[in-house]
């Protein structure tokens, strides 16, 4: 244990929900295996070229309002897509929103399109704003 998270991944998770930053923070101070945020809030825009690229199914993303992040295991500073790793952080960030408080929701226990590194407030919670 012992890891933080990088400059890169601070300014990632700038204009996240500070409930799921709370949540972050936590899971790296606890964390045996080192992880990155990919990515936090999103533009309309980035969603729409995830979404022409089927890396998402959905316009309507919680990234978009800053209720979802990303995040990857890193092995040696790199980031790595095996699914046994996911697993185990899976555990490291359920723990950690158990000690903030905080409910979230992990893309690896969807049943269908599992989102390995997808994590997520609940919309019941923390439902969008009003347009």
């Amino acid at each position: 244990m012992g890891y933080k998270l990088g400059t890169r991944s601070e300014q990632r998770l700038k204009g996240v929900h500070p409930d799921l930053v709370r949540v972050v923070r936590r899971a790296i101070e606890i964390s045996p295996i080192d992880f990155t945020v990919l990515e936090g809030k999103r533009t309309v825009e980035r969603q729409r070229e995830l979404f022409a690229k089927k890396a998402t199914r959905t316009m309507r993303s919680r990234h978009i309002h800053g209720f979802a992040v990303d995040l990857a295991p890193l092995i040696n500073g790199e980031v790595r897509w095996d699914w046994p790793l996911y697993n185990q952080l899976s555990k490291v960030v359920k723990q950690a929103a158990k000690d903030v408080k905080v409910p979230v929701e992990w893309g690896g226990d969807w049943t269908s399109f599992k989102d390995g590194p997808h994590w997520q407030l609940p919309h019941k919670l923390y439902p969008d704003p009003k347009k």
